[in-house]
């Protein structure tokens, strides 16, 4: 009975406890580590119910928490109380265990063996199956580890992502970069503005399509009233097809009074330690510290080149113009094999990989990339097949690297203010995967 009332009013105790906690008004907290400047513009937040005078506050994720207590010894005391009731049986309990004492010596001298024994069988079946396992997964990555890269997010207004080391996905091991919003790597040639291997372009409208073009000539990807950028296509001829394999070699681009190249020197055998980029502004050539993060800005403070990664990679950003990302790469042995391109020790036909991202075009640009960023602009590549291919070899076709004489040039030097289509950023695009044949679709 003195139980039943000692718990009885231990509950009162607590449910007074209770009343008077949800009179108090709840204590409020903030962040104030400057490492999470956005938990601290969130401002002030109330204590949870369960501590509304004593929580803290955690800024890494952003929300008030309660100190752990102890409330369970309370608990405790009751259960040891019972406990000491039974002395007598424990009082019995030795007479027994004198007499039976002889057996015990016997059988512990038989039970020591089997006890050492068995954990030691045990322990051998549970290390076994982990060395299988690690000995089934190696293959695989070692396969992609000869190849696989690691990319990092650079972007410092991401604090919680910034300088995370991630690998390369499995669709593309040697080429990724990190989208900070999400900490994730993804592959650079599968978002909208990418030019990459047998030119697989990525629309500005998210549609994926393909452009061969003809080795040894030149092709206007983008022609606006203020850029116009043309690219030099290297390539081989397939017997067993009626077209040429081909790849990106070299850039010309003019805008405003500047005039930038880049491009892929011939190489035979491919090394990623020795870099094969050229580029040069206005016909001097820019060099460039090969370590990741180098810069180079022109003279004028409005061309920025930076180094993405110690070789074969760079970033290169005109002021409110484009910025573009190009890297080189070789066709390897394996693409050989896969793709039947019949590439030799001669040369491993390095070419540039690009992503392209523009800030401001007219709702006339034009081009093979450009006109996918045209206003109202439908695609004429038959979609639902496997390798959709956009035709104009004769619209966009020029004379030179840096001629403006392809049938559908707008290129005049500078803005025009009429019909400008503003800052053009993959955030601007929603994407999902096509319903009929292979690539994304993206809508602004």
């Amino acid at each position: 009975m003195a139980g039943i009332m000692a718990r009885l009013g231990m509950f009162l105790v607590l449910l007074l406890f209770v009343v008077v906690a949800e009179a108090v008004p709840a204590k409020k907290v903030r962040c104030t580590d400057p490492r999470y400047p956005d938990c601290i513009s969130d401002g002030l937040f109330a204590c949870p119910s369960g501590c509304p005078q004593t929580c803290t506050m955690s800024c890494d994720r952003c929300a008030p928490v309660c100190p752990r207590s102890p409330p369970p010894p309370a608990p405790p005391p009751p259960p040891p109380r019972k406990k000491k009731s039974p002395p007598p049986p424990k009082k019995r309990s030795p007479p027994p265990p004198k007499k039976k004492s002889p057996p015990p010596p016997s059988a512990h001298h038989s039970y020591p063996p089997p006890p050492p024994p068995a954990p030691v069988v045990l322990f051998p079946p549970l290390s076994p199956p982990p060395t299988t396992n690690a000995s089934s997964p190696p293959p695989p990555p070692s396969g992609d580890v000869s190849g696989q890269k690691r990319a990092r997010c650079k972007n410092k207004y991401y604090p919680l992502c910034y300088g995370v080391d991630l690998p390369c996905p499995a669709g593309c091991p040697t080429q990724c970069e990190v989208d900070c919003t999400i900490c994730r790597p993804v592959c650079s040639c599968d978002r909208p503005g990418a030019v990459c291997q047998d030119p697989r372009f990525i629309g500005g409208d998210g549609v994926t399509f393909y452009f061969h073009g003809k080795k040894d000539q030149d092709f206007c990807l983008v022609s606006d009233s203020n850029i116009h950028i043309n690219a030099h296509f290297i390539g081989r001829r397939n017997q067993e097809m009626k077209r040429d394999f081909t790849w990106v070699q070299s850039l010309g681009i003019l805008f405003g009074k500047h005039r930038l190249f880049i491009g892929a020197k011939k190489t035979s055998t491919w090394d990623d330690s020795v870099d094969r980029l050229s580029i040069a502004l206005d016909g001097q050539s820019v060099y460039l510290p090969e370590a990741e993060g180098e810069n180079w800005q022109s003279a004028s403070s409005d061309v920025s080149i930076t180094r993405w990664r110690d070789t074969n990679a760079v970033e290169i950003e005109a002021e409110g113009n484009f910025k573009i990302r190009a890297v080189v790469v070789p066709i390897t042995e394996r693409d050989s094999l896969i793709h039947n391109y019949g590439i030799t020790q001669e040369n491993c036909y390095a070419h540039l990989d690009l992503s392209f991202k523009f800030y401001s075009l007219s709702d006339d640009v034009t081009g093979v990339l450009g006109q996918t960023y045209a206003k109202n602009y439908v695609s004429r590549a038959k979609m639902g097949v496997t390798m959709p291919v956009l035709g104009g070899e004769r619209e966009f076709a020029s004379s030179g690297l840096f001629a403006t004489d392809c049938a559908a040039a707008r290129f005049v030097g500078e803005l025009s203010l009429s019909n400008s289509t503003g800052n053009l950023e993959y955030g601007d695009l929603s994407c999902s995967s096509g319903e009929d044949g292979p690539g994304v679709v993206c809508k602004r």
